[in-house]
Formats: C-alpha cells, structure tokens, sequence
C-alpha cells in the first residue's frame, strides 16, 4: 500500500545565532529571575542537505529548504523570514514511499512555486552539526527557550574543503515570551564572551553570496513602488496557497496596484499601454477576482442576514446566498491555484523581474516621455467624471451603462492613488482613496442585484418564497444611492487635494 502523504505542519520560530570561538565557556542561566530550571538534552547529531535553484533564488529571498535526519523534528523544513528573528517553518516528514532522497515534497516546492517557478531544485550544500541542548523552564514548569551549542562542519556543493565553526542559538519555546525574554537571554550569551552571528542561517555562511535581487532605481519613485509591490506579491502568493483569510483579496489589489504602475509610465520602465504584461496582470487580477467576488458576497450576506429581523427571512435563503457563495468562493480559489500553477503564470513573474532589473536606454533628445504625475492622473479622474455625469443626465442612456460610468471614475481613482502614494503626495492618495471607496460599495451594489435577481429567480422555480430578495434588493439600492450622493463631494474634496499640492 502506498504512503499517504501527510499535510504539513507549521511552527514560527524566533532565534538568534551567535559566533564564538571553540575555547568559548557556555553561559550560566543561573540567577536569571525567569528562569527556574535548566536540563540538558543528550547530544545530537544532525545530518542536513540544503536545496535552492541553480541561481540560488530561495537564499536570495532568505528562504532555507532542507533534508535533516537525526534529532527529534527530523523531515523537510522549509524556513520562511516572518519579521525581525522570526521565521515560519514548515515541515513534512521524510518519505518512506521509496522516492530518492533528493526528491523535494511537493507540498513544500508549492509554497515558494512563484520563487522557483519551473526551474529545478538540487542539493546546494550538505551540514552536519553537533549540537548540545541546553531547556530553559520558568517557574511554572513551562518551557521558555532552548540554548544550543553547536559544532558545525559545512560545505557548499563543489567545495573541496568543508568548513567548520562554532556557535550559539538562542530559540524561544513557542508562546513564551517576546523579544524582551530573548534580550534578557541573550545579555547572558554576550557576558559570556558572544558576538551577534554575522548570518541569519548556517547556509547563508557556507554559500557564495548570491546576486542581489534587482533593486529599484533610487532616484525613481514609481519604479521603488513597483519593486516594493512585486516582492508583496511573492508574499500574497504564499498565503493564497494556503487559503490564508483575505489573501485572495489582498493578491488581487498588489496585482491591480502593479498594472496601475505600469500603465503608462513610459519614463519609468518603457513599456506601452498595450504591453503583454499589462495583459497578463490584467488576466490574473480577473481570475483572482472570481474568488474575490463570491468572497465579498458571502461575507455581506452574512452581516445583512444577521442584522435583518427573523420574520423579514423566509425560506433557505442563508443557503442559498451565504454557503453557494462560499462555494463559488472555494471553486474560484481553486482555479486560481491552477493559474498560479502554470507555466504562463511563471512567465508573467519572470517579465516582472526583467523588468525591474532592466536599465532603460537613454531616449532620443526630444523625444523623452513626460513622467507620471498626480496631475496627469487625475485628467483621468476628471474626464471618466464628466462622461458619468453626461450619462446621469441622459434619460436614453440605460441603469447599467450609468453604473459602469461610475465604475470608471472608480479605475482612475484607483490609479490616482497608487500614483499619488509612489509620489508621496499622501492628501490626493487619501482622497482618491475616498472615491474608491465610495465606488466600490457601489460596484458591490450592483454585482450584488444581479446576483440577487438571479436567485430570486432560481428561488421562485423551485417554489420557494422570494420576499427576502426583494428586501435585499432594496437595501443595496440604498447603498448604491448613498455612494451617489456622497460622489460629488468627494471629488471636490480631490480636486482640492490635487491643487493644494502644486
């Protein structure tokens, strides 16, 4: 019978690392007030080879990947940074099915999948350690850190002479304490005679330095907001994987931000509004977006349905709105998984990072693009505004051609404000924000009615009640009309941002 693979489990650790020489005396936890017990460990041995690309892409993103045997948490781990001295760990098991040693689980390759893409994983360097365990426990029984001496003989693949060191790490037990705790600790290596780790991983000192990832021009803040959204990217990207709450929405703003950017910043990155990777951007924010939009539909149900009097609500109504939408969320979730898994996808990331890392050529004279500006951006604002207010005006015109007027005030919103943040121009972004805002309750609004109509019909042909679709109907009508109300005035309010910044 074949090995059922088992789902891999979590922990956040927090450490630090410390160089000592081989003559340095191990501190004394002893007198410390939150400390009550020390117990040693046996020693163990531990036997590690570490896996990255042929150009080092995870070690470049401070990602570790290994195989450990020996000690008590031997298997996969896969180390994720996750703020200052803490790392996500994930593990597996290791296989017993059969596969070579250096067949990488695929539920760990899948994490970092928008990291490695289609390029191959291979040992990197193999670490044998020593490790003696020192258990630190507080008053009350409860473990609070472990403090580990470790001999370390490394080398990186082709290396023909291993290196060899000592050092320190200092781990908090999980749920103990907080940085405060590690400080206290950590004052007891440095009176000992340590020194902070030049390294936040043991393969960071064995490999060669890899090339740093492409930074942003410094003196372009449009091309440093790109930088900062694209690595945002590979983060959201993570948490979609797992199904991480909001992360489907929040993948899909980072990736509307990024074509925002883009779209017409010849200055920054040479690329035209017609450009394949506008289309690609534009392509995966709409897949995202079946997702989103079942997702924003469950959660409104939910809040309306709880706050709405028992006898407004007749028949499966919670049914049929809150858990189809769920379903429709799951399903959406799903496809973007497929997407997220394609070569296309990979492509899409590999022309994100050319293009941060492409210097542009020097333009003819005279024919230099005009740069992006707050000003510029907001023509667009101006000019969606006025077609909305000629089609509010025109009784020929239909309720959905209105709506998508409006809905286009809300696009030049939204680009005005990712421009106005990469310019620091904080009164226009909070003020473009506004409308956006203000815009998107309506757009909620609207594919909201439609979806309503379409179970209120569904709902009367299998005979059941539809009178909670009409009061549902009604009360998103009032959104959308309120939003309508407020629009005026906050394009005024941006207006005068816009002006107050010249």
């Amino acid at each position: 019978m074949p090995a059922q693979k088992r789902k891999p489990s979590r922990h956040t650790e927090v450490e630090r690392k410390f160089a000592v020489t081989d003559d340095t005396v191990s501190p004394s936890f002893g007198g410390l007030y939150s400390v009550a017990k020390v117990e040693r460990s046996p020693v163990q041995h531990l036997d590690a080879v570490y896996f990255d690309t042929p150009d080092q892409d995870l070690a470049r993103h401070r990602i570790t990947l290994r195989r450990r045997t020996g000690g008590p948490d031997a298997g996969w781990h896969l180390k994720l940074p996750a703020g200052a001295d803490a790392r996500t760990e994930v593990r597996t098991p290791l296989d017993d099915s059969g596969a070579p040693d250096d067949t990488v689980p695929d539920e760990l390759r899948d994490v970092v999948l928008a990291i490695v893409r289609d390029r191959p994983l291979r040992p990197v360097a193999h670490i044998a350690t020593t490790r003696t365990v020192d258990l630190l426990y507080g008053a009350d029984g409860q473990a609070l850190a472990e403090f580990c001496d470790d001999a370390v003989r490394a080398s990186a693949e082709g290396d023909e002479e291993p290196q060899e060191w000592r050092e320190w790490e200092l781990e908090l037990a999980e749920g103990a304490g907080d940085a405060a705790l590690l400080d206290r600790l950590a004052n007891r290596l440095f009176d000992a005679g340590a020194e902070p780790a030049g390294h936040g991983s043991k393969l960071a000192k064995v490999l060669r330095t890899p090339a740093a990832a492409a930074a942003p021009r410094a003196d372009d803040p449009v091309h440093r907001a790109v930088g900062e959204q694209v690595e945002q990217l590979l983060v959201w990207d993570r948490a979609v994987r797992v199904d991480a709450w909001d992360s489907v929405h929040q993948m899909r703003v980072i990736t509307r931000k990024i074509r925002s950017l883009l779209r017409g910043s010849e200055e920054s990155f040479g690329i035209a509004d017609d450009s394949w990777l506008l289309e690609e951007l534009k392509e995966l924010a709409g897949i995202l977006g079946v997702a989103r939009d079942a997702e924003v539909l469950a959660e409104k149900y939910e809040t309306v349905l709880a706050e709405l009097p028992a006898d407004l609500i007749r028949g499966p109504v919670r049914e049929r709105l809150v858990e189809g939408a769920k379903r429709r969320y799951h399903a959406g979730w799903k496809r973007s998984l497929v997407a997220m898994r394609s070569e296309r996808y990979f492509r899409l990331l590999d022309g994100l990072d050319a293009l941060m890392a492409t210097e542009l050529p020097q333009a003819e004279p005279g024919a230099e693009p005009e740069p992006l500006t707050v000003d510029a951006a907001y023509k667009g604002v101006r000019k969606a505004a006025k077609k909305a207010a000629a089609a509010a005006a025109d009784e020929t015109v239909s309720p959905e051609h209105a709506d998508e007027a409006l809905h286009k005030i809300r696009k030049r919103a939204k680009q005005l404000r990712y421009t106005a943040s990469a310019l620091s121009n904080e009164k226009a972004a909070s003020a473009a924000k506004t409308i956006q805002t203000l815009l998107g309750d309506h757009q909620d609004s609207v594919v909201s009615r439609i979806h309503l109509s379409q179970e209120a019909i569904a709902a009367h042909e299998a005979g059941e009640d539809t009178f909670t679709y009409g009061v549902l109907y009604q009360l998103e009508s009032e959104v959308a009309q309120r939003a309508e109300e407020q629009l005026d005035g906050a394009l005024k309010a941006l207006k005068k941002a816009v002006r107050s910044a010249k």
